[in-house]
């Protein structure tokens, strides 16, 4: 049987890669997205050097997993004052990428709240109008620079959309390492552990492929191996080029994939307890490694190219792991009884993500 692997974007990686823009841009206004510290770390000045008078808006106050409530006023001036630009850049990480994505979605109206129907909708659509974007990652860890999806939250209303067309996916990705030199340990390991999930998350899953396997094991085998030496040497260039290559590696793997159980659990951790997306979709990973074993052999075979044959010493090592980076593995951890974990990983389980699992039909919930 043929199993098809496609991914559109134009992946540049590279120390100095930055410099790319200039080409790809040639010839057009732009708009740049970034997050709040971006400038006083040099980095708005660095695309302006190589960008001039192509340079024409900016957005750089970005949140942290970008929400309805923030995003409705920043979409509608977007539209307003940037609608000549052809192309946004999207510089930061995976909440100032998700947010160029909802920007370059163009509605009839220019109103944000048409785009939100549309995605509550649940169904493809064909946008009024769109911009190109170039996705440049400053943290090692979403994947999304050679992904379409974006999420966007409705922390108010308990809510999550799941933004994917085909504008969505990035023109092209731009990977320098040299950007990551400045993350702190925090968002290092957070972020690290998003790729972890990703790649992982990609072989537990029923859209699975030959080539996504091997993206995800690669991806994999790199950051149990990189992120705690990076963590005691934050600015190792080397390193940082190794986490980047991973968490690339892990989009591709799951840009035609998509994710698996452990994000859905982690959506309602982010919106009922406000865990950080990483250790949100990280912290449960032995547990549904444990789902997952024993549930397809072909799958099977691909976790113990990492993990051995052992399940028990599978979950050991990454329990072992993720306490080594001050990740604690257990929902009661968090402050989520054994009743709500059972709830929350029920309802993950019937969700979009859930039904990617490879067990998602037979796994007790417990």
């Amino acid at each position: 049987m043929s199993q098809k692997f496609h991914n559109p974007v134009a992946t540049f990686f590279g120390n100095d890669s930055l410099k790319e823009i200039r080409t790809l841009t040639e010839n057009q206004h732009v708009a740049l997205v970034t997050f709040p510290e971006a400038r006083s770390l040099g980095l708005i000045d660095r695309v302006q050097a190589l960008l001039g008078d192509r340079l024409t808006y900016i957005v750089e106050d970005v949140q942290p997993n970008p929400d309805v409530a923030q995003l409705a006023g920043l979409y509608e001036r977007f539209w307003q004052q940037a609608g000549h630009c052809h192309t946004v850049i999207a510089l930061g990480g995976g909440s100032a990428i998700d947010t160029a994505k909802a920007l370059i979605v163009g509605t009839r109206s220019g109103r944000f709240n048409e785009l939100l129907e549309l995605l509550a909708a649940g169904q493809t659509f064909t946008p009024a109008q769109a911009k190109s974007l170039i996705a440049i990652p400053t943290t090692a860890g979403t994947g999304s620079e050679v992904t379409p999806w974006a999420t966007i939250w409705d922390s108010a209303n308990l809510k999550k959309y799941s933004l994917h067309l085909e504008c969505t996916w990035p023109k092209a990705a731009i990977i320098d390492p040299q950007l990551m030199l400045t993350v702190p340990r925090g968002i290092t390991v957070s972020t690290g552990l998003d790729a972890l999930s990703h790649a992982m998350e990609s072989i537990w899953n029923v859209n699975a492929n030959p080539v996504s396997d091997t993206f995800a094991v690669s991806a994999i085998s790199d950051v149990l191996a990189c992120l705690p030496a990076l963590c005691k040497d934050l600015g190792n260039l080397e390193l940082r080029a190794r986490m980047a290559l991973a968490a690339m590696k892990a989009g591709l793997a799951f840009s035609n994939t998509k994710t698996a159980l452990a994000h859905s659990i982690s959506y309602e951790m982010t919106l009922r307890h406000g865990l950080p997306h990483g250790i949100a979709c990280s912290f449960t990973l032995p547990m549904v490694l444990g789902l997952a074993w024993g549930r397809d052999p072909a799958r099977d075979q691909v976790l113990q190219q990492v993990f051995g044959p052992d399940l028990g010493t599978a979950q050991q090592r990454l329990r072992q792991f993720l306490h080594s980076l001050d990740v604690k593995t257990d929902f009661s951890d968090y402050g989520v009884d054994a009743s709500e974990a059972e709830q929350i990983v029920g309802y993950a389980l019937l969700g979009a993500r859930g039904k990617n699992f490879i067990g998602a039909e037979r796994s007790p919930v417990h």
